[in-house]
Parts: structure tokens; sequence; C-alpha cells
């Protein structure tokens, strides 16, 4: 889970919260006319979306701020009667962002320990299935297409096309949709990948159940939640030596 905005950088929006948004009576008329008419109301929309989305996520989190006061807030600094001092104010933001890193650690750790309660789940019902083979390491795979060429090392460098799913199918990434293979050292990547690969002669299909322990753990790398089973159909085109493919960027 992305970390909530600092309240540092809150402090100079929150009082254009979305008490601020809430609709009059009659709404005010605005001249949006000249550059300094269009650069002052900038400055207050720019602002108050920072807030409103900032206090958005606060709500989602479920700590919701008495909008009422946030309005209040404004008003009182525009009119220079705000009713706390610098060093009370400071306090205060400060309590709170505390406060939100706290729900914000619990809330990762609860959708982490789900994520690994599904992932095992998932893991046990695959391996369970027709075809699907568990190595010592917990590196599940399933040969889709046997090739009959050379298998590759760690050192080695390989090309493949690949598509990687969650264990819902929700694709993060894929050399087939991009429509280019991808060339990597075998060494750079994941262990279920560097142990996966090496398994595969040039010219297979596999696809790859990848325990969290071998791909990311409690990392959330890109849109893979932390602890994910990540799931990979990968087909290895070709392998190309690293000494090799130094050799060949030195002539570039």
């Amino acid at each position: 889970m992305k970390k909530v905005i600092k309240i540092s950088a809150l402090a100079a929006a929150v009082l254009l919260a979305a008490g601020c948004q809430e609709k009059t009576t009659q709404a005010p008329e605005v001249e949006l006319n000249t550059d300094e008419q269009k650069a002052a109301y900038a400055i207050g929309a720019s602002v108050g979306n920072f807030a409103s989305q900032t206090l958005k996520q606060q709500d989602e989190l479920g700590v919701v701020l008495d909008r009422a006061l946030v309005q209040q807030g404004l008003m009182d600094a525009l009119a220079d009667q705000v009713r706390m001092n610098d060093e009370e104010m400071g306090a205060a933001l400060r309590a709170h962002e505390q406060k939100m890193n706290t729900v914000v650690q619990e809330k990762a750790k609860e959708k982490r320990e789900e994520t690994l309660k599904n992932g095992a789940k998932f893991l046990e019902d695959n391996a369970k299935k027709e075809g699907v083979s568990t190595t010592e390491s917990g590196l599940q795979y399933e040969v889709i297409k046997q090739g009959d060429g050379p298998k590759p090392t760690a050192a080695d460098t390989v090309t493949v096309h690949y598509t990687g799913t969650l264990t819902d199918g929700t694709v993060f990434d894929s050399s087939k949709q991009r429509g280019q293979p991808a060339t990597f050292p075998l060494a750079n990547v994941i262990k279920g990948w560097t142990e996966g690969v090496a398994l595969m002669p040039v010219g297979s299909e596999y696809r790859l159940t990848i325990p969290a322990e071998l791909a990311y753990g409690d990392q959330e790398v890109g849109t893979i939640p932390a602890g994910s089973v990540l799931v990979f159909d990968v087909e290895l085109i070709s392998i190309e030596d690293m000494k090799d493919a130094d050799k060949k960027q030195v002539k570039k």
C-alpha cells in the first residue's frame, strides 16, 4: 500500500480540504478574464485538489477529519485569526502523521497476510493438478510444450516471451502484449525465474508458479501486492552466453 502523503506536505493544503467544497446556497460569481485572476484561481484549485485527494485517501483508511473544522481553519487563516500557534499546529500535524503511518502499516500487514493466505491455498491446489511438478524450493512448473534444444544456466543470457499474472489472472507484465521478446541475464531475475527457466530446453513453453519467497517476498512491486504468488507462462526462444553478449556490446 502506498504511503499516505506526509503531513508536512499536507500542512500547506489541508485547510482547503473537502469541507471547502461544500456547496453554498448560492455560488459566488467567478471571473477568469485576466492572468492574475486565472493564476489566483489555479493556485486555490490545485492546492484544494491536492488536499481533497489526500483526505479521501484517509477516509478510505477509516480516518475521517471533520470537514467543518477544516473549513473553519481556512477561514481563520485567511482572516489572520488562527486559533492555534505554530507550535501547537506542528504538534497536532505530527501526531496525525504518526497516526496515519500506523494505520497504513496495519492495513498493509492485513493485506499482506491475506495475500499470503490466498497464495498458500493457490499453491496447495495447483500442486494437485495433473502435469504440475514441484521442486525442492517450492517452485511449481507445468510443461505446456517441450522443446529439444539446450538448457540455460544462471551464467547465460536468455531471450523469452512471457506473460506474468497474479493468481486471480490479472496480467501485470507481458512481453507478448508489447510484441517484443525480452532478453536478460538469467542471474539477474527473481529466484523462481532463474530456477524455472533453467529447467527449460530451448523451444519449450512452461507455466511457472512461483511462491512469494522465490519472487518479491514482502515487497510491493508496481501493481504486484506484497506476498504474492506469481504465475508466468514462459517461452524460451534462445540462449546466449554472457561472454558472447558482452563481446557484442563492446563492438557496438
